[in-house]
């Protein structure tokens, strides 16, 4: 998790006109935010313009930030609602594009194929999370891609966390139904 202090001293310094503490900021928080846009939006185009959108959006907001919560989780709240809104303005079924990743120095035939098997069932998992109802998608995401307690997630959406819970076990039972037949009809 971050650092709240130096949070603090970056938010403080870019309001006194540092503009290198935003930049930081950035660095720090830009991988947690393309990935969960990533997930949510499923595919990588989507998912980085709804990044980009979030960085504008600090970027504007930063100055009136109010410390009622962590740096962190008012970021995950950004990033969530643009993710959101994205998907909604959108309104088309998702395609799942992978982009090129960076050249691996497999070892043996065993690697590859169990590099390839890997990327099979991450593809088969992104299909599946995009069957499923938004806010099931964005708890189940929260707390497997992203790591996050009930507490941490009902802080950034705003729901109970009882709510979260129950979201949280029917996107479960779906995607376990769905990867069911994904296999079936293979």
């Amino acid at each position: 998790m971050a650092d709240p202090s130096s949070d603090f001293d970056l938010i403080n310094s870019f309001i006194g006109g540092d503009e290198s503490a935003f930049n930081k900021i950035v660095l720090k928080y830009q991988q947690k935010i393309y990935w969960h846009a990533r997930r949510m939006t499923g595919n990588h185009l989507d998912a980085d313009e709804v990044a980009q959108e979030v960085l504008m959006v600090l970027y504007e907001k930063l100055k009136n930030f109010q410390f009622k919560s962590s740096l962190y989780t008012w970021i995950f709240r950004i990033t969530a609602t643009r993710s959101i809104n994205f998907l909604r303005k959108k309104n088309l079924k998702q395609f799942f594009s992978f982009e090129d990743q960076e050249a691996k120095g497999l070892s043996s035939r065993e690697d590859i194929v169990r590099d390839i098997e890997t990327k099979e069932r991450l593809a088969k998992l992104e299909k599946v999370l995009q069957k499923i109802p938004v806010k099931q998608r964005e708890v189940f995401i929260m707390r497997n891609f992203d790591e996050l307690g009930y507490e941490e997630i009902s802080e950034i959406t705003g729901k109970s966390i009882g709510g979260l819970k129950a979201n949280y076990f029917h996107a479960m039972k779906k995607i376990m139904e769905l990867m069911k037949e994904n296999e079936n009809e293979q």
